[in-house]
């Protein structure tokens, strides 16, 4: 047994995941660089499980095909550790959930290697003790619904496929699916239970590498999804010499007849079997499965329980085209139905809350004792008063050659298909027509060169029903004129972002937007959507819609963050000017600064990832401040070359009535690149994934110690401005990250505690900053209107900017009028603004590799490709994470 030797009384383990030693050195795992024995897998995960100790945790892993994450996936199990397994490849997916469920223990790659970050040595949560597994329904796109799963449920089900596919010690299965996704689980589960070994690869079966290395291991087996299917036909698969294939199977989405009955024809004179089947996350993987020889004679059905489950049929009095008492809701029962779902952390506490499945699926009993499904009950639509079945119209079209996705509402029919040209839209239209009676007004038509699926390569059908075409022919119902489907929403996040590569898996945060884009973005989309969820910048694109797919109200709100940087220049320069006098608006830039920074650089990318952004961030703000003042040098001498390294504050002359124009701008570049060396460092890192909120308040605590010169520093008016406003910057940060409402209480209470003093003689400024900061913790967004939006957002945008030139523009024409050189200064700083953003898009290929050419280049393969085939199991390169400039 590899189960640690000290597990606590009553601990509920997966009695497979502890018996890897019973195998002995049979190969447990092939890769591309070598093989892992059961004995060496045993000790590894033995190891593991010792590491994440005696006591209960949540432990979340990043989903990948790699032996680290196996080994921390089955250490967990062995040693009663509950599991929350996250998509790899959609690092805002993790930090949904991360922030959704505040695991204990974090799994992830780093640098090359798997670390474990351990948050907590006690779980912060009342885990059930037959809680084993936690799996999404919803793909990469991080919702925090979860479907739980019992030790009972993972070995039950091993068990049952092992069985029916007759899994022996000798089959070698290749890993095409993901490991989050639960069918590709099961494949690693059922072969590992019976001591069969797995070909652990992220490799797509349309890469000849793949193939390379299913030979090279004598693979025996793969799983696929439907598109599998497409894709083994591209590369020539009926074709290909693989002398040891010895069963393929399917799941995950209908795989038509015609093309099981091919499948099924093509193995029978191959020498392997095919086994179609059919299951749901909820029932751990599987539910049923047609039997390899029926699969040419009875290619519609389903098939048959699997061992240990049953099916009955719920009579459907609310359908009363099918009175048949053999047709029904299909309802699944048996050892594998999942505890129940999750919606949040307090319900990780719940044992057993349902004890049979309703599928949602309408199937038919035939007089065989098959199961056919024959649609789904969720998606059929009732359209001018017609009962229709889009699954029936896709299988429709598919008789004629049409290859599409199918959904409908109660106005109209969308149907994406395949194709190009208007004569094609108008044959489906008038198929469609004639199969259902539908007018044509009511059937919309949407040609592609590929259609819409999520990364485990099933059907997409939301992004389906969100398609909006404003010239589409035979669309009668009015659209938003601005666009709020996932096509239109990728178009404007390229536009802005000035990325060609935007698909609707892409996000604010993957895509690697900045804090100067996040504000246009962020009222672009507002004005689209009538609404902004909070975590909308790592929201995929697919997943942002008005509210219940309705045309967004015209209701304005504008989030506090912007609403602030708006408001502290404009109090900044005013000020400046003398038109009033508010002053504090630079150190709550500061405080921003720090909140940005967080809320941007700090998320599940690895250290370098993180390291590189940030640094690109540090320049975006150095770059065009050291072009404007070697700009102003040439024309005057109100400032020296201290002011153009930004090194003004320790080696400017001390007499000088200008050099500290620039103060906030240097503390700014100092704090950012001290806070990035640190994080640079592996140690601060970890601490930093371990404890989001405790690290910034501790380096807050340590920037007290100069804030209040208790470190015997010189006068505070001697030493750079960086190192006495620090702790507001973390402040900020600490402000970021805080989750609960005893953490915003605290930060708030750390800010009333430490800034009255910081201004002696001047309380209202220490107020205003005291005032804002709480507004910053604790109200996200204000009520707004949409010209204050556009003016807020111009000057958020350009705020940096504005202070930055504003010193040499208004005493241009101060003598003349004090408040026209206030407006010249914000709209020149809004010039400057607009043209250092099209400068400085071009500085991501000067600090990664490649020019911005090749890149734009490779991200063009890349989508190529991934249209072509969706990532089964693939885990590039970890996505870009936000960065902001801070002060700005």
């Amino acid at each position: 047994m590899t189960a640690p030797p000290a597990l606590l009384p009553g601990t509920k383990t997966v009695p497979f995941a502890g018996a890897l030693a019973a195998h002995g050195d049979r190969t447990a795992v092939f890769t591309a660089d070598g093989s892992v024995t059961y004995h060496e897998l045993a000790a590894r995960v033995e190891a593991t499980a010792s590491r994440l100790g005696r006591e209960r945790r949540l432990v979340l892993v990043i989903g990948a095909n790699t032996v680290e994450a196996l080994v921390v996936h089955l250490a967990a199990l062995s040693a009663g550790h509950p599991v929350l397994l996250v998509p790899g490849d959609h690092p805002e997916a993790v930090q949904s959930l991360v922030d959704a469920y505040d695991p204990d223990v974090v799994a992830h790659p780093d640098g090359g290697q798997w670390v474990l970050d351990e948050r907590r040595p006690v779980s912060a949560h009342d885990l059930h003790p037959d809680l084993a597994l936690l799996l999404s329904t919803s793909g990469s796109t991080g919702s925090p619904k979860l479907v739980r799963l019992s030790h009972e449920n993972l070995q039950a089900n091993a068990e049952s496929i092992a069985d029916y596919l007759e899994i022996q010690e000798t089959d070698r299965a290749a890993t095409t699916l993901p490991m989050h996704y639960c069918y590709g689980l099961s494949v690693i589960h059922s072969h590992l239970l019976r001591g069969a070994a797995l070909i652990l690869t992220d490799l797509s079966v349309a890469d000849s590498c793949f193939w390379d290395l299913f030979r090279n291991a004598q693979g025996t087996t793969f799983a696929g999804v439907p598109y599998t299917f497409d894709l083994l036909d591209r590369v020539g698969f009926a074709s290909m010499d693989l002398p040891h294939l010895r069963y393929v199977t399917q799941a995950g989405g209908r795989l038509a007849p015609d093309r099981v009955r091919h499948y099924a024809a093509l193995g029978r004179a191959a020498g392997w079997k095919l086994f179609a089947m059919y299951g749901q996350t909820e029932a751990t993987a599987r539910m049923a499965y047609l039997p390899p020889e029926l699969a040419e004679t009875q290619p519609q059905a389903a098939g048959v329980a699997i061992p240990g489950g049953s099916f009955r049929l719920q009579p459907l009095p609310d359908w009363p085209d099918w009175p048949d008492e053999n047709t029904g809701e299909l309802v699944y029962a048996g050892p594998n139905v999942m505890l129940g779902y999750a919606h949040t952390p307090e319900d990780l506490a719940l044992g057993r809350t349902v004890d049979e499945l309703r599928t949602g699926d309408i199937a038919r009993r035939t007089p065989d004792g098959l199961y056919e499904i024959v649609g789904r009950r969720s998606r059929f639509a009732k359209i001018l008063g017609l009962r229709i079945d889009p699954a029936q119209i896709e299988t429709m079209l598919a008789r004629h050659d049409v290859t599409s996705l199918c959904t409908g509402d109660d106005e109209a029919l969308t149907i994406a298909a395949i194709g190009t040209g208007a004569a094609t839209a108008r044959r489906i239209r008038s198929l469609v027509t004639s199969e259902c009676g539908l007018p044509a007004r009511a059937v919309r038509v949407h040609l592609l060169a590929d259609l819409p699926r999520l990364a485990t390569g099933k059907p997409d059908y939301r992004a389906v029903r969100e398609l909006a075409r404003p010239n589409d022919v035979g669309s009668s119902t009015p659209e938003h004129p601005l666009g709020s489907g996932p096509e239109d929403l990728c178009l404007l996040y390229a536009r802005i972002l000035d990325r060609p590569e935007v698909t609707p898996d892409s996000s604010f945060v993957s895509l690697g937007g900045d804090s100067l884009s996040y504000v246009e973005m962020s009222l672009h989309l507002e004005e689209r959507l009538g609404h902004l969820p909070p975590d909308w910048h790592t929201t995929p694109i697919r997943e942002l819609r008005p509210p219940d797919g309705e045309i967004p109200v015209r209701r304005r709100a504008l989030e506090t963050s912007v609403a602030l940087r708006a408001m502290a220049i404009f109090c900044i320069v005013g000020s400046h000017i003398h038109v009033f006098g508010i002053k504090g608006g630079a150190h709550l830039l500061l405080a921003i600064a720090g909140y940005n920074f967080a809320r941007f650089h700090l998320t599940t990318a690895e250290r370098g990832e993180r390291v590189r952004r940030a640094c690109l961030s540090i320049a975006r703000v150095a770059v065009p401040s050291v072009i404007w003042i070697g700009f102003v040098l040439l024309l005057n001498d109100d400032y020296t070359l201290a002011n153009l390294a930004l090194l003004d504050s320790v080696l400017g002359p001390a007499d000088s009535k200008t050099g500290m124009h620039f103060w906030f701008i240097e503390a700014l570049v100092y704090i950012l690149i001290v806070a990035v060396a640190l994080l640079a460092l592996p140690l601060a890192d970890r601490a930093e994934r371990r404890f989001p909120y405790g690290l910034p308040l501790t380096l807050a605590a340590f920037g007290l110690l100069t804030r209040y010169d208790l470190l015997g520093l010189p006068d505070r008016t001697q030493i750079p401005d960086a190192v006495t406003v620090f702790w507001l910057f973390a402040l900020g940060w600490a402000a970021a990250k805080a989750r609960t409402k005893v953490q915003r209480i605290v930060v708030t209470a750390a800010a009333l505690a430490t800034v009255p003093g910081f201004f002696p003689g001047d309380p209202g400024r220490e107020a205003i900053i005291i005032a804002t900061f709480a507004l910053l913790v604790w109200v996200p967004s204000l009520p707004s209107r949409e010209r204050v939006n556009q003016v807020a957002g111009l000057l958020a945008t350009g705020s940096l900017y504005i202070y930055l030139t504003h010193w040499q523009i208004f005493p241009l024409i101060d003598g003349f009028s004090r408040h026209l050189a206030f407006l010249a200064s914000l709209v020149f700083g809004i010039a400057y603004a607009t043209a250092a953003t099209r400068l400085m898009r071009g500085l991501p290929s000067l600090l990664s590799r490649g020019s911005l050419r090749e890149r734009a280049r490779q991200g063009f393969r890349v989508r190529v490709r991934e249209t072509a085939m969706p990532r089964f199991g693939r885990t590039p390169a970890p996505a870009a994470s936000v960065q902001g400039h801070g002060g700005s």
